[in-house]
């Protein structure tokens, strides 16, 4: 029981296919807009949008971490010079009350 290629597949019997999609009312839209102006306006909101981003981590964001990295370090390198010139040992008692601190000090004059 073989079949070919041609007697394999379902072949639906001709039909006036293309009179029905012809009689099918062509949609129009009614504006006067056209699709390159809303991909102009969408890309124009989202560049204003990463420009609105690109503005808070450069005038908030990477001001406060570089100020409380910078503490960090200079409480750090204080200690080390401490512990080379003077022999005195710096222990820091409660690290988290530490860290908050000093994220509290950087914050302070923001």
């Amino acid at each position: 029981m073989s079949l070919s290629n041609s007697q394999s597949f379902f072949q639906p019997p001709p039909s006036d296919s293309d009179d029905e999609v012809n009689s099918l009312p062509s949609s129009t839209t009614g504006s006067s807009v056209d699709d390159d102006e809303y991909v102009s306006d969408a890309e124009r909101e989202w560049r204003e949008s990463l420009q609105q981003i690109e503005l808070l981590l450069t005038m908030v964001l990477v001001p406060y971490v570089g100020k409380y990295f910078g503490r960090k370090a200079a409480y750090w390198g204080w200690a080390k010079f401490m512990t080379w010139k003077y022999p005195v040992e710096i222990v820091v008692t409660s690290p988290t009350s530490f860290k908050a601190a000093g994220a509290v000090e950087a914050a302070a004059s923001i």
